[in-house]
């Protein structure tokens, strides 16, 4: 009989199951578009004061993606250091960390959000607020958008449903940092080695200079991104001060 642990087997349950969870979302997401449904609608963050939002959102978020690709990366950060932390930490407060993180993450986008919310009211008349409020949804939907760049800005807030589990990733990787911060990574671009911390400590500066800079709507949640690294940091420093091991 061959004992040797499978693929699956060899990888932590949490893990595992939240790698299940977010592949059997994308594929509904898929199949429910050939019917004519879009499910990041009802279960993509959305702006608080969209038609759109519920409260669920901020958990349900982070399952689901894009696309395939945006699956991916995701999937593959989260089972090549998601394993390593569940395998430290144990099942359950790996899970709490990743939903915490997530969580985090979402609050921290829709707090920019608003920022970014009052910058285009504060440029707009009543008139275009209200054309966009009341005709706004239906042009995103039809793939249409507003000219005017604050009217576009302004939909793009409130229409525009946040997806993907990146800021509960970041937080992922903000831990292995913590945790392993002298393991050397191996770096596609360019193909060379860096120590944990210092690849964390460059993706932070990134993320944080790309949020500054105001690249809201380049479809990537940078301020989400830090988020999950911040929210990271404090829930290891507690654990840490409550000498959780």
């Amino acid at each position: 009989m061959n004992n040797r642990p499978t693929f699956l087997s060899s990888i932590p349950p949490v893990t595992k199951n939240l790698l299940v969870i977010n592949i059997l979302f994308l594929l509904a997401t898929f199949a429910l578009r050939n019917m004519g449904i879009d499910l990041s609608r009802f279960l993509g963050l959305h702006f608080p004061l969209s038609d759109s939002f519920q409260p669920a959102q901020i958990v349900t978020y982070m399952f689901m993606h894009a696309n395939l690709s945006h699956l991916f990366f995701n999937m593959f950060a989260l089972y090549m250091f998601g394993r390593v932390l569940e395998s430290v930490w144990g099942p359950k407060r790996f899970l709490i960390y990743y939903l915490v993180t997530g969580i985090g993450a979402g609050l921290i986008h829709l707090i920019f959000s608003y920022i970014d919310y009052q910058s285009a009211l504060s440029q707009m008349n009543t008139e275009q607020i209200n054309l966009v409020f009341e005709k706004g949804a239906e042009a995103w939907r039809e793939g249409k958008n507003f000219v005017n760049p604050e009217m576009r800005k302004l939909n793009e807030v409130l229409n525009i449903p946040t997806v993907g589990a990146s800021g509960a990733v970041f937080g992922i990787l903000l831990g292995f940092g913590m945790l392993f911060p002298n393991t050397e990574l191996m770096l596609l671009f360019p193909p060379i080695p860096i120590k944990a911390k210092y690849f964390v400590v460059i993706y932070g500066v990134m993320e944080l200079f790309m949020g500054v800079a105001n690249f809201s709507y380049d479809n990537v949640a940078h301020w989400a991104h830090l988020g999950g690294m911040v929210f990271g940091y404090f829930m290891i420093k507690y654990w840490k001060s409550k000498s959780f091991n």
